[in-house]
């Protein structure tokens, strides 16, 4: 699911400040290329967060007055929008570890524990070669 949301960046001494309301998120970038990602990465957070409590993800909002976000005093704002796929975003970040029992002849266990082969390792990177995908980052 794909959504767009206003964000409010607040440029001050030493970094950018930005908040989400729609979503009452607030946190910060180094720069704008950071603040945006940033934005997006709280974004999905919040909005998987949202969806693994079994509730609904905010609607953005059309009108987000400025003058009264949280930082509206802090320095010189803007609004742009930014964009997030929860999907790729969950698929992304959907890193747990799941345990598999694997059923291997004694001698071919016993040669990989000689060898010090990480079979964990090895079976994920037969996986994604024989289901033609690539680690995603």
């Amino acid at each position: 699911m794909k959504k767009v949301y206003p964000v409010i960046f607040t440029q001050i001494e030493d970094c950018i400040l930005v908040e989400v309301p729609d979503l009452e998120i607030l946190t910060q970038g180094e720069d704008f290329a950071n603040a945006i990602e940033m934005a997006r990465d709280a974004i999905g957070l919040k909005g998987i967060s949202l969806e693994d409590d079994n509730m609904k993800i905010p609607e953005s909002s059309i009108n987000i007055d400025i003058k009264k976000g949280t930082f509206a005093k802090e320095g010189k704002s803007i609004i742009s929008l930014v964009d997030i796929d929860f999907g790729v975003y969950r698929r992304r970040n959907d890193n747990k570890m799941v345990r598999r029992n694997v059923t291997l002849p004694n001698w071919l266990n016993q040669r990989a524990e000689e060898a010090n082969v990480n079979v964990s390792r090895i079976l994920q990177d037969a996986l994604m070669e024989k289901l033609e995908i690539q680690r995603e980052r």
